[in-house]
């Protein structure tokens, strides 16, 4: 088990790409036309988890924290539902570009340049968001187990991830970086990707039970992701601490 969740190679590839965040046809385009389906499904799936009763500034007593941030492309959104959101990075760069954007929106959003196991917080959250991360971590295990101590009892986490599939390398990295180009070359490596069965063994020891999974989809002609019940390369986990 390793002391720290941080992989150098991989911070250092998105701060150099960090200005680029706030671009929706830049590099972050993917996360841009993402972004809709993950708000949603965050939104519906929270508001049903803790029995809220208004769909309008529904997550007001709610606190999250958005774990690899980036450049507050979900931050922002959760602070606008009505959350206290806390944000961390463990780049420099993405963290001064999610304090910039979020000043000129007039959002209040308190972002720290840090990793999980290295968060020195004693507040506990009622949401963790783990979007797009685990398959940039140093070590899993340890990265879940350092997310969970600030996971409030029956709060949730969001781990959305790539599946480890054959389809997954021919989509995520063949089809997504080299043919189509949506991706720098080299952001995924298929190697560092994450089957369901092995996230909730992780989580089960770590406190958090397995609540539900769904699988998220590209349609190349709408161009839109949707949820969908395919999780060969896309899906988000949802899990509950006991």
């Amino acid at each position: 088990m390793k002391s720290s969740t941080i992989n150098k190679k991989e911070i250092d590839k998105f701060s150099k790409i960090a200005s680029e965040w706030w671009d929706p046809h830049g590099k972050f385009e993917p996360l841009h036309k993402f972004n809709p389906v993950r708000i949603k499904y965050i939104k519906d799936n929270s508001i049903k988890h803790f029995k809220i009763k208004t769909y309008n500034n529904p997550f007001k007593r709610l606190k999250i924290l958005d774990i690899g941030c980036g450049g507050g492309l979900l931050s922002e959104p959760m602070k606008r539902l009505g959350a206290d959101v806390t944000g961390i990075d463990a780049s420099l760069n993405n963290i001064k570009v999610a304090k910039l954007h979020s000043k000129l929106k007039k959002l209040k959003i308190h972002y720290i340049c840090t990793s999980p196991e290295k968060l020195d917080l004693q507040k506990k959250f009622d949401i963790i968001l783990n979007m797009e991360i685990v398959e940039h971590v140093e070590d899993v295990e340890f990265f879940l187990k350092s997310c969970s101590k600030f996971l409030k009892k029956n709060g949730l986490m969001y781990v959305a991830t790539l599946n480890k599939t054959f389809k997954s390398y021919l989509f995520a990295i063949l089809g997504a970086e080299y043919v189509l180009r949506w991706l720098p070359i080299g952001t995924h490596d298929w190697e560092k990707f994450v089957k369901p069965d092995d996230l909730a063994r992780y989580a089960k020891k770590n406190s958090l039970k397995f609540k539900k999974i769904d699988g998220v989809v590209f349609n190349p002609f709408k161009r839109e992701w949707k949820i969908d019940n395919d999780r060969s390369v896309n899906y988000i986990v949802q899990f509950e601490k006991i």
